[in-house]
């Protein structure tokens, strides 16, 4: 994270009601409000880049919204909103990858693990997936079981399979 205050505010969906929140540098958190509900997300966010959160918009934030706006119309395959996220090295790398799966595309918690150089360690990249509060723009609804079962999507399993349609159609 860059400085400072991070801003925050809502954005539609055809899925719901998302929590979105930007530093000067980027946006660093995309959440649905269902989530474990708004006041949790932005504790959750207050710990994690320990600073304070601010109700406002930049322009990392309108272009989010235009973004989202274009995927779920079917107009985006890829975001280019600057990113400014906190993790771990092995979240942030994780991250890394899930950023490399292509549009429509998925892939096995194992197969993260081994192109990471960590076979075996499918279950820390689930934890780092769940870990990820930049939802969508950081595709870890792209992330389902070897035998193409869906599994944890903290935007519950009915969302992760309908942005895998929505990609799958648009593709």
């Amino acid at each position: 994270m860059r400085n400072g205050h991070i801003l925050y505010r809502d954005i539609e969906s055809p899925l719901g009601e998302m929590i979105a929140g930007a530093t000067s540098g980027g946006v660093c958190f995309l959440e649905w409000h269902d989530r474990g509900g708004v006041d949790a997300i932005k504790q959750r966010v207050i710990k994690r880049y320990k600073t304070t959160l601010e109700t406002g918009n930049n322009g990392h934030l309108d272009l989010l919204e235009t973004e989202i706006q274009a995927y779920f119309d079917s107009r985006l395959t890829k975001f280019t909103v600057p990113i400014d996220v906190t993790g771990t090295s092995f979240e942030r790398s994780t991250w890394s990858r899930l950023l490399n799966i292509p549009f429509g595309e998925t892939r096995s918690y194992g197969e993260i693990a081994a192109l990471m150089g960590k076979p075996g360690a499918s279950r820390a990249v689930g934890r780092a997936n769940g870990a990820n509060y930049l939802s969508i723009v950081i595709p870890c609804h792209r992330v389902i079981e070897a035998n193409g079962n869906l599994r944890g999507y903290g935007g519950k399993l009915w969302r992760k399979e309908r942005l895998l349609e929505l990609e799958r159609k648009t593709n």
